[in-house]
């Protein structure tokens, strides 16, 4: 394919992306599980998910990273495997950006062929100004024009006072930037309604695999427009090997 042809392909992937955000009915959220490597990919695509969200800890783990230490170079080599391997649209998890530049953010992840990112408003496990991250997030959006689908992640659940309005008065923030979604990472479920009256376009829910918490269709009743579920699976996976190996032991 011509490098024209890649290009109006990966608009074609961003915009069937975008589509999947919008006017969906309460209770069916837009499901995004996360593959950790092209292997894992290929199984969810199989399954019939619309497209993929990869979740930057269960990729740091399939490097041998800690969660929040893998290099930049080896998380966009990751998502660009795993955006190769399936022709569903791919979000990649890039965490605070790695001390890029918005154009180089963009550049990268054009390049690696996914149609959008997660962006974290903490960094160290500090929440940074919400306004300094503003400004970043359009940039971003200035640099990527349509070309992407921004995942704008409020950590006030996780690193703030897990006081909703902060959360609010965050994404009101980053929907101005231009912002495509908002993540309040680790919202309690029963605050995902206050959110959902306050925050303008698309919401982001975390989900859990192990029983606890909301199904993701109950998720999409209290107001989540769409749901990911960090490194869940790519844990469960490890569990299933974990209880494998132990079985040859035996």
């Amino acid at each position: 394919m011509s490098h024209g042809g890649r290009e109006r392909a990966a608009e074609r992937k961003v915009d069937v992306f975008r589509a999947l955000h919008r006017n969906r009915p309460q209770g069916d959220p837009l499901v995004l599980p996360g593959p950790w490597d092209a292997a894992s990919a290929r199984v969810l695509e199989e399954a019939g998910f619309p497209a993929l969200a990869t979740p930057s800890a269960g990729v740091a783990a399939s490097l041998g990273h800690a969660d929040g230490a893998t290099p930049a170079d080896e998380m966009f080599a990751a998502v660009a495997r795993i955006a190769r391997a399936v022709d569903v649209p791919v979000s990649a998890d890039i965490e605070s950006g790695y001390g890029l530049a918005p154009k180089e953010i963009v550049e990268r992840l054009l390049e690696a062929g996914a149609v959008g990112c997660n962006l974290e408003d903490s960094d160290g496990g500090v929440l940074k100004d919400p306004h300094e991250q503003a400004a970043f997030l359009a940039e971003v959006r200035s640099a990527a024009a349509d070309r992407l689908f921004v995942n704008a992640r409020v950590d006030v659940f996780v690193h703030g006072d897990k006081d909703p309005e902060r959360a609010i008065e965050r994404a009101a923030l980053y929907v101005a930037a231009g912002a495509d979604c908002i993540y309040p990472i680790l919202a309690p479920a029963d605050v995902l309604p206050l959110l959902r009256a306050g925050i303008q376009g698309p919401l982001n829910a975390l989900a859990r695999l192990d029983g606890e918490g909301p199904s993701p269709a109950g998720l999409g009743e209290l107001g989540a427009t769409r749901i990911t579920f960090g490194p869940g699976l790519q844990r469960r996976a490890t569990a299933a090997v974990r209880d494998t190996a132990d079985a040859l032991r035996g």
